[in-house]
């Protein structure tokens, strides 16, 4: 049972719209939180108890103003809680275009797909925006050829639901990263519940662990600002005819992705797109 003690950050917007809750939960999850729930007009959100820092947010908070909507918000403790017990009420399974389950130990009587993944917790509440896991998975889904037989590198893996389904797919080796150890942990264990733990290896720490290798593909499922920063450190680790998925942003950031990414040698290939949110796939050219 999973008794952390929470913190609940309430943040009121006006006016309130689920685009205006996803621009403050991208913007917020540079920081160690670990769930979000939009329900009008509070994007209400949870971070652990013993990471909170009251400062971090408030300087977060205030880069917030500059998008044409007013926010305000309070920060709880709540009491102890089984957060798995919550989890369980707030997860419904993800089918990807027919092919890839993504669900939680406790669902049971699914329809099987070809690619099945069954995640658990370590943290509280649930698995963030499924748009992006679901274009990301697609991609993989898409790309099957090169991904089988390859070297993939899931970075900010979470739960590590890209990086079961690579294995899932036959790539040859698995990697993932994540800067919070709680969800590193919780990464090598799904891995062993999903009988691909032999072919992922999961760290915690950031971009400069990437550097120990070099992958064929690269899947980063993170925010804009994390993506601008990291792009150069991918593009220098990605194989002579590797793949680069990215997502975690929006259709207007698409333009700075992509001039960053181009500034590095990459190249366009496409982009999916779902609810706003955006994913892109670039390649590097085989003579770079």
């Amino acid at each position: 049972m999973n008794s952390q003690e929470y913190i609940e950050v309430a943040i009121k917007i006006a006016p309130f719209s689920e685009e205006n809750a996803d621009i403050v939960t991208a913007e917020i999850s540079e920081l160690p939180f670990e769930s979000f729930s939009a329900e009008d007009p509070y994007l209400k959100c949870y971070i652990q108890k013993e990471l909170y820092d009251a400062h971090a947010l408030k300087v977060v908070m205030s880069g917030v103003e500059g998008y044409g909507f007013e926010v305000e918000y309070t920060a709880n403790l709540i009491p102890a809680t089984n957060w798995n017990a919550v989890w369980e009420s707030q997860f419904n399974p993800i089918v990807v275009d027919g092919k890839c389950t993504i669900k939680a130990s406790f669902h049971e009587g699914l329809k099987r797909t070809r690619f099945n993944i069954t995640i658990d917790p370590k943290m509280a509440f649930g698995t963030g925006h499924h748009q992006t896991t679901y274009m990301m998975c697609r991609a993989l889904l898409n790309n099957e050829d090169a991904v089988k037989g390859k070297v993939v590198m899931d970075m900010g893996c979470g739960t590590a639901v890209l990086a079961i389904l690579a294995a899932k797919m036959k790539a040859a080796k698995v990697y993932g990263i994540d800067i919070d150890a709680i969800a590193a942990i919780s990464a090598y264990d799904n891995a062993r519940l999903n009988r691909v733990g032999t072919r992922i290896e999961t760290y915690c720490g950031d971009a400069s662990l990437l550097q120990r290798n070099t992958y064929d593909v690269l899947l980063a499922n993170i925010n804009r600002n994390i993506l601008l920063q990291d792009i150069p450190t991918y593009a220098h680790c990605i194989r002579k005819g590797g793949l680069l998925f990215v997502s975690g942003f929006y259709l207007e950031d698409m333009p700075m992705i992509i001039g960053m990414a181009q500034s590095v040698g990459l190249e366009y290939v496409s982009h999916d797109s779902m609810e706003n949110w955006c994913c892109i796939k670039f390649s590097k050219p085989s003579d770079k």
